[in-house]
């Protein structure tokens, strides 16, 4: 139901924000909101309007301020200003302070700030009772994360920009409002805000497109942040219909086994327009996702690749991720974590490592022992070196680790020459390893590079050291015959 405010002079942006909130049904009367509060100047108009807006909603308000101390001084002054501004206007804040720390294999910093956000939010609205979390992001922000999906080769998704519901909990009611308009009512109200120094430096691709590529864009077409909004708009309008389409497809081409394996017939998904078998496949992706997360755009080309063309077998699609494909039927599922894995004998085939496990290699008939030492552990290991055992710096490794065959173009650094790269296609000749064989020869690899070519030579790169605190260890041996093998 449509509420409407008290009947008293209010400004143009509550006005909006009152509409967008009745339109969008971001939230209703009654209900108790958390804020989230930067001390910028978006954040700061939100907390200002909602409290214009709580007495005629009978709204409950708690603030939230996220100081990750990446600035220092400039941090704790923005900490500062909320909870004074919080005080004096008696809206209870609570202040969290996150350590971040980017693993191997992070996009950036900015990203874990951005992840360890949503998550910490979503915990203190669980532990408050708060019915949503309330962001400021501005029709501003929209125009710069389009425009910055564009730039990556987004599909529709990414180009219908940030949702106004997120979550079911995560609500945005500025989204239709400009920087202009924010600025503006700041300035009617006398209110002050804070101003991130980090948002002047052109390091981050976003800063770039906000302080580089926007005011172009602009100067081309004075109207391009609104014409972007309603593109966003509309976009997402198309992309909820083609998502309900999708659930219809999954609904009746798509069964979950009792081992949690989503299986479904290759004719079937073959028969649908590429756009919903893209669609079909990160909907399961996401399903089988820990946080529900989507997967990126070349994860789900590589899982319609291997349903389509691709041969019998198993498949690493993403991390733990397996693909199968048995005659004409399809399957993806969870990998175990522990346990054997047997790889199938396609070429393109892979297989995600954990930590600890064993890995079957099925075309040398060998086992991978991989486990977790500290250095003080591994010791004894390291001076009785061998071609069947490979330690690396478990922190220079990173991780996912992949087991997979060799590529025509993989180059690595080998130990013993002095940081030297080279192809491993050099490797086999120099060594004089028969073409039919180098075929069969596994290869470790982590997002920064290949570790090791198994029983041949280990990469320089990732060598443990003086330094190194953890080690992987990596035991190459022949699998047991069990009874009854040939």
């Amino acid at each position: 139901m449509t509420v409407q405010s008290a009947r008293t002079t209010r400004s143009p942006l509550l006005t909006r924000l009152i509409r967008t909130a009745n339109e969008q049904g971001l939230f209703h009367p009654g209900q108790h909101l958390l804020a989230a509060v930067s001390g910028g100047p978006d954040s700061t108009a939100l907390l200002a309007l909602l409290l214009q807006l709580a007495p005629a909603w009978r709204l409950r308000l708690t603030a939230v301020h996220m100081n990750y101390r990446l600035r220092g001084v400039e941090s704790d002054d923005d900490e500062a200003f909320v909870t004074a501004f919080c005080k004096a206007r008696q809206v209870p804040v609570v202040v969290l302070r996150p350590v971040l720390s980017k693993p191997r294999g992070q996009s950036s910093l900015q990203a874990v700030a951005r992840d360890a956000r949503y998550d910490a939010m979503k915990r203190l609205a669980k532990e408050i009772g708060a019915d949503r979390i309330v962001l400021g992001h501005t029709a501003d922000d929209q125009a710069e994360t389009m425009l910055m999906w564009m730039l990556r080769g987004a599909g529709l998704t990414g180009l219908a920009g940030m949702p106004f519901v997120r979550e079911s909990i995560i609500v945005r009611p500025l989204l239709s409002a400009t920087r202009g308009e924010i600025l503006e009512y700041l300035n009617r109200e006398r209110l002050t805000y804070r101003q991130d120094s980090s948002n002047g430096t052109n390091r981050y691709r976003r800063n770039r497109i906000r302080n580089e590529l926007l005011p172009v864009v602009t100067g081309i077409a004075p109207a391009a942040i609104r014409l972007l909004q309603r593109q966003a708009d509309l976009l997402r309008e198309d992309g909820r219909y083609l998502e309900q389409v999708t659930r219809e497809q999954f609904s009746s081409l798509v069964r979950q086994e009792s081992s949690g394996e989503h299986r479904l017939d290759r004719r079937a998904f073959a028969a649908l327009p590429t756009a919903l078998q893209r669609r079909l496949v990160r909907m399961i992706l996401r399903m089988l996702e820990p946080e529900g997360r989507a997967p990126s755009a070349h994860v789900v080309a590589k899982t319609c690749r291997f349903f389509l063309t691709g041969r019998p077998g198993l498949c690493l699609a993403h991390q733990d991720v397996v693909l199968r494909r048995d005659g004409e039927s399809l399957g993806i599922s969870r990998m175990k974590q522990a346990g054997s894995v047997s790889v199938a004998q396609a070429q393109d085939t892979e297989v995600h490592v954990a930590v600890p496990s064993t890995v079957y290699w099925a075309r040398t008939d060998t086992q991978f022992h991989v486990q977790h030492l500290t250095r003080q552990e591994a010791e004894p290991l390291l001076r009785k070196r061998s071609r069947h055992q490979a330690l690396f710096d478990a922190d220079l490794a990173g991780s996912p680790l992949v087991l997979r065959c060799w590529r025509a173009g993989d180059c690595f650094h080998p130990s013993g020459m002095k940081g030297k790269r080279k192809k491993l296609q050099d490797l086999f000749t120099d060594m004089k390893i028969a073409r039919v064989k180098r075929e069969a020869i596994p290869v470790l690899a982590a997002p920064e590079g290949i570790l090791w070519v198994a029983g041949v030579r280990q990469d320089e790169r990732f060598l443990v050291h003086d330094g190194s605190r953890r080690c992987l260890v990596v035991t190459l041996t022949e699998r047991l015959k069990e009874k009854g093998d040939g």
